[in-house]
């Protein structure tokens, strides 16, 4: 599990719950289309399931 994960914002959170877009700030992301780069962990996993259906992970 130990590698680097590609996340982008690719959708809006603006109709998204208050949880969601705290999720999304904590991941780092605070614009569309934004990419940022996370360890491979299973906090971050946790983070991503929660907000999946915003976010591209490569």
């Amino acid at each position: 599990m130990s590698g680097i994960l590609k996340i982008t914002l690719t959708k809006s959170t603006i109709c998204a719950p208050k949880k969601h877009t705290a999720v999304v700030a904590g991941l780092g992301l605070s614009k569309l289309n934004q990419t940022v780069q996370r360890q491979d962990t299973p906090q971050i996993r946790g983070m991503i399931n929660k907000v999946g259906h915003l976010l591209t992970v490569e």
